[in-house]
């Protein structure tokens, strides 16, 4: 039971948790739907490179702490194009084949992530992610989703997954032609439930990294037009705001799961 404003009781209605950005944080995600009748995750589960924490990811994993402090510096600092010469460099020195590297640093990665998975889930990919794998990991239990809706307690959830194309280029970015179409696929739903945020400035700007993401038109567009209860949205770590209505919609960054650990709640 819960209590209404008014001080009353009510019966408990659907809640569901949700989490973006995991990079990695299979402890937390084990437990993210304690409490919960779902859990929606939005993607990003692959830790390439932790800005906060240098020595932690794939990177590091390969090349160390002090090339990871090199080339987060670049990135902050928008060298995208001496930075991808660094880490030509550095792939030559190992030699070793850099796809094959990766690939079986995912693969490590998603096997944990999935098997920490809780029952039900709803997912789809964020722009780190790498979708092709993701069939030999998804247990049952677990529906992954993209351009996609599903009904949880009633409600209407549509997903849509994956970044626009940016200068750095990671692995799951698409054209913002093939995004709308996904957005246009969805339709009306109730809450809709994307990697990245619509395009508003205070939405896609990141304080940390000091710069705008990407954020989709598409996606404002369509908020503004079929109006859904919520925009859930994850992608900017640490945004100049978390939480704005558009019209009569409710638009939120349910967090960076991988720093705080702690799903945000949806309640009906």
């Amino acid at each position: 039971m819960a209590s209404t404003p008014g001080g009353g009781r009510r019966t408990r209605g659907t809640r569901v948790h949700v989490v973006s950005d995991v990079h990695g944080n299979a402890r937390d995600l084990a437990r993210a739907k304690d409490g919960a009748d779902a859990l929606v995750c939005l993607g990003d589960l692959v830790l390439f490179l932790d800005y906060a924490d240098h020595s932690r990811g794939i990177f590091p994993d390969l090349f160390g702490t002090e090339n990871a402090h090199r080339i987060v510096e670049m990135r902050t600092a928008r060298r995208f194009e001496e930075a991808r010469d660094f880490q030509r460099g550095l792939w030559a020195g190992i030699g070793v084949d850099r796809a094959t590297a990766i690939e079986t640093a995912v693969r490590k990665q998603y096997a944990e992530m999935f098997s920490a998975f809780p029952t039900p889930t709803y997912a789809t990919y964020g722009n780190v992610d790498v979708p092709p794998l993701w069939p030999e990991y998804a247990r049952p239990g677990t529906t992954v989703l993209d351009g996609q809706r599903v009904e949880i307690g009633g409600w209407t959830f549509g997903f849509v997954g994956g970044g626009l194309r940016t200068p750095m280029r990671t692995p799951y970015e698409i054209d913002d032609e093939e995004y709308a179409a996904k957005i246009e696929a969805v339709g009306e739903v109730d809450v809709l439930c994307t990697h990245i945020p619509p395009e508003v400035p205070e939405l896609v700007y990141d304080t940390v990294a000091r710069r705008f993401e990407r954020g989709s038109k598409a996606l404002l567009d369509a908020i503004r037009r079929t109006r859904p209860r919520y925009s859930l949205f994850g992608h900017v770590h640490q945004p100049l705001v978390r939480r704005m209505r558009i019209g009569a919609t409710e638009c939120v960054n349910v967090g960076h799961f991988a720093s705080t650990g702690r799903p945000w709640a949806l309640e009906f």
